[in-house]
């Protein structure tokens, strides 16, 4: 069964878009596990965003990977000691992840996920 690691903007993409990832994700790829990087539960519980609260309950509806590293390093660990995707918007870490060949899953248009495997 394949993983996908899940980020903070990935946790706050549901009530920001409305889109069930849950539901999206198995569309695109099948059944799988969701992962979320222990550092990014604590980043949810700081962030500033209206949505930070349901994005950490929704968190913590997933198996939560202990991680050595912190932020974007902590998603980037995870992945590769998952073998798995990661599904984020964020542009920066997305680069790093394609150098790495790490597949990836992200929004596009603000309507749809798209997956993208090297």
């Amino acid at each position: 069964m394949q993983t996908v690691v899940l980020d903070t903007n990935a946790l706050l993409m549901p009530f920001e878009t409305k889109l069930n990832i849950d539901i999206e994700v198995r569309n695109l790829i099948g059944e799988c596990r969701f992962v979320v990087p222990g550092p990014i539960v604590g980043e949810l519980k700081r962030l500033e965003n209206k949505f930070s609260k349901v994005a950490l309950s929704l968190a913590r509806r997933y198996e939560i990977l202990k991680t050595e590293k912190t932020g974007d390093e902590a998603v980037i660990e995870a992945a590769l000691l998952t073998s798995g995707y990661v599904l984020t918007n964020d542009k920066e870490l997305r680069g790093k992840l394609r150098k790495l060949g790490v597949p990836l899953i992200y929004l596009r248009s603000g309507t749809h996920l798209v997956v993208e495997r090297f």
